[in-house]
């Protein structure tokens, strides 16, 4: 389901009548509001330890919940990528970031609550304090560390991800 079908009514004026405007907006014909759906910011991170095995998480909750996934999330209000990212490798795994490098970014799509949420996911090469203080917390069931020459992007849950390690894989030079 697109986002937009779950608006019946104008948020500012309580209106019926907020109808398609475009693909991406809805406009209420009563006041004239426009609301845009754009892609909400979220992020993933590219984690080695010293034998070029990258950090994998297994996810706890839907979507996709069990299958294979980076560290990462979405962003809070008033952070930037790299906060982001960092706040949520603390928050999933324990560690502490201490340096990281925009790769690139990838949109996706994040079912929840009935709707397909479109995102645009920063992709970051990092390095952390100490690799080996890792645990699963928060969204994360489980840990494991995968030689990079063993990673089955099949096993990955997000589209994001998978095309992300796709393109890791093919340009990674340790």
């Amino acid at each position: 389901m697109h986002p937009l079908e779950k608006f019946k009514y104008c948020p500012v004026c309580g209106s019926k009548h907020f109808v398609e405007n475009d693909e991406k907006s809805k406009k209420c014909e009563n006041c004239g509001f426009v609301y845009y759906v754009n892609p909400s910011a979220a992020t993933a991170a590219f984690i080695l330890n010293d034998k070029n095995e990258l950090l994998v998480l297994t996810r706890k909750k839907e979507p996709a919940k069990g299958t294979l996934d980076l560290p990462g999330g979405f962003t809070d209000i008033g952070e930037t990528a790299e906060e982001g990212m960092r706040r949520e490798v603390r928050e999933e795994t324990g560690l502490e970031v201490t340096e990281s490098k925009y790769v690139f970014s990838y949109p996706n799509v994040y079912y929840y609550s009935g709707f397909h949420v479109p995102t645009m996911d920063f992709f970051f090469l990092c390095k952390v304090k100490d690799w080996t203080k890792v645990k699963a917390a928060d969204d994360a069931a489980s840990y494991q560390w995968i030689p990079l020459s063993e990673i089955h992007t099949e096993q990955f849950g997000m589209r994001s991800i998978r095309r992300a390690l796709n393109e890791l894989l093919i340009t990674w030079k340790p």
